[in-house]
């Protein structure tokens, strides 16, 4: 029987796109549920033609008797995706979906990682500090900022030469070969 997937989304959803269309004929599991916590988020558009519920969920929204845990349960979703979201995961479905939640973090953990440091801001950390690699960290969520254990790394050089946007756009293309297959193995044990 396939698993659904919740993919929580607050930007442009370039992430929540690759994984819906690596598992749109996937027979481990599907994407059932997209949840922005911002209304004009890039990925409500992004995946509006995939046919796949979407919904903005705000701050009251995810109390423990709030919307997202109705939604979550009204889809069957048994694995969250968080993809670019920049929100903190409330103890009520870290409780419900233990070991469950991962995401996605634009650095080498634990370095660049915590509240705040998300998107360019990691790699201009990074590029500031004159590392020699980047890449990226797939880990679970628990109650802080990307201190989860961690699950995958991959790696990319950062040249003497890179600009934050360079390193961005190499961390981007391991976030999109990488994450759906991690994902996909998590689901297939």
């Amino acid at each position: 029987m396939r698993k659904n997937i919740a993919i929580f989304a607050s930007g442009s959803g370039s992430n929540a796109e690759n994984i819906i269309r690596y598992f749109r004929d996937n027979k481990h599991a599907v994407v059932a549920l997209v949840i922005s916590n911002k209304s004009d988020a890039g990925v409500l558009t992004r995946v509006s033609s995939f046919d796949i519920p979407t919904f903005v969920a705000l701050k009251d929204d995810w109390t423990p008797d709030g919307q997202v845990i109705s939604l979550l349960n009204k889809y069957n979703i048994d694995f969250i995706v968080l993809a670019g979201f920049l929100r903190r995961i409330p103890e009520t479905l870290l409780n419900n979906y233990s070991n469950k939640i991962i995401n996605i973090h634009p650095s080498l953990l634990p370095k660049y990682g915590g509240k705040g440091m998300y998107g360019d801001k990691v790699h201009q950390a990074v590029v500031a500090a004159e590392e020699k690699e980047s890449g990226i960290t797939i880990h679970y969520v628990n109650e802080h900022y990307d201190e989860g254990g961690i699950i995958y790394q991959a790696t990319c050089p950062v040249l003497t030469s890179d600009t934050p946007d360079d390193v961005a756009a190499k961390v981007h293309q391991l976030e999109y070969k990488y994450y759906p297959v991690v994902i996909e193995e998590l689901l297939s044990r």
